[in-house]
């Protein structure tokens, strides 16, 4: 899988994204609306699950690198949202467009570009009718980036996280939607 756009290549993961893939999710910052940084172990489960995804069912959050130096960047893309996920979403929705790139770059507009690559991705050689985003409520970046894609929030979508235990901060999401149409 590869999608190019005007400052980014949109690809599958390979062995040589450990390193920069790690130092991305190790950092307290980008993960500042997740229970967590990830050590360099949680990072490379991450990301063999994501291969995994990949191989088995065709797309997954995927690389994000530079086109002008090949840097990797962060991660964005497509998922399959796991059953425990959507029973806790109205409707159930099935696919979910997220990213999270490195801090040195934010403000520049990276993650709407890649977004709407892979929104466009989602729609027409996959054929889906309708991705949705969600986040922590109090995540307004990535709610700004939802916007900016033509997105719209869904106040009677919104859930509490299940892999989030009750009561935790971080709990309370916000869905926004987008359809093919």
């Amino acid at each position: 899988m590869r999608l190019e756009t005007e400052r980014l290549t949109l690809r599958s993961w390979e062995e040589r994204d450990r390193a920069p893939l790690a130092s991305i999710l190790g950092d307290p910052e980008v993960r500042r609306f997740y229970p967590s940084a990830l050590t360099p172990e949680q990072a490379g489960a991450q990301l063999d699950f994501a291969m995994e995804r990949q191989a088995a069912v065709g797309v997954h959050f995927g690389a994000a690198e530079l086109r002008s130096t090949g840097r990797l960047v962060g991660l964005i893309g497509l998922a399959w949202i796991p059953d425990e996920t959507r029973d806790a979403i109205p409707g159930r929705p099935a696919v979910e467009i997220g990213w999270q790139f490195d801090k040195s770059l934010w403000g520049q507009g990276l993650a709407p570009e890649g977004a709407r690559a892979w929104l466009e991705h989602g729609f027409d050689a996959l054929g889906l009718s309708e991705i949705v985003a969600f986040t922590f409520r109090g995540n307004l970046p990535s709610q700004r980036v939802m916007t900016k894609i033509g997105m719209t929030r869904d106040p009677a979508s919104d859930f509490e996280h299940p892999r989030l235990p009750p009561g935790h901060p971080l709990r309370p999401h916000v869905l926004y939607r987008i359809s093919r149409a």
